[in-house]
């Protein structure tokens, strides 16, 4: 059966509730600010009018992406392919969605709201050191922040060391992309890859 309208979807999972239906805040309160100053990861999620979805990983040292008070954050727009999937995204609907993760913590906290691409000075000037300062900077007015639970993490043993696996044993992106794309040059090796990824940090 395909699950085609709300109806079905909670006769099959029913409602939230307890602290599952009551966790959601407007707003950043202590424990969500300081799950942010101590995440050097986030996945940022949007999608186009046309409803194409994107998911993008930005990472940083902890403390990279900045809270100004409890509605609004700053994100730097760090070097990356020049694809601006996300970015496009958020320049035509202003919507955003945010999963913070700390490595080692299994709860992840997640935030919902709007926001647009600035080239704002003082917006820029937070994020003035390092060798390539972001040319822009999304500007987060946070509508919905909860944390999420550890299931997924528990789960998957992410943080464990058991579940990780030899990275010599994994295909290098190079040799990937030559397979993907029918390329006939030599892959790009793992430590030049690295090389090169070191300039844009």
């Amino acid at each position: 059966m395909k699950i085609e309208n709300d109806a079905q979807l909670r006769e099959l999972y029913g409602y939230p509730k307890g602290r599952a239906k009551e966790k959601v805040l407007s707003h950043l309160e202590k424990h969500g600010i300081h799950f942010i100053k101590n995440s050097p990861f986030f996945v940022m999620s949007t999608s186009s009018n046309e409803g194409k979805a994107d998911a993008s990983p930005r990472g940083g040292v902890p403390g990279f992406v900045k809270v100004i008070d409890d509605k609004t954050l700053i994100i730097p727009d760090s070097k990356g392919n020049n694809r601006v999937d996300s970015i496009g995204n958020i320049v035509e609907t202003g919507r955003i969605g945010l999963l913070f993760l700390i490595p080692g913590i299994d709860e992840t906290l997640r935030i919902n709201g709007s926001a647009y691409l600035s080239t704002d000075i003082k917006h820029l000037d937070l994020f003035s050191e390092g060798q390539n300062p972001p040319k822009a900077c999304l500007v987060v007015s946070v509508e919905e922040a909860f944390l999420h639970c550890a299931k997924a993490f528990m789960r998957s043993k992410l943080w464990d060391a058991s579940a990780q696996i030899e990275s010599q044993s994994f295909p290098t992106m190079g040799k990937m992309l030559k397979d993907q794309l029918g390329s006939k040059e030599d892959p790009e090796s793992r430590d030049d890859m690295i090389k090169r990824y070191k300039k844009d940090l």
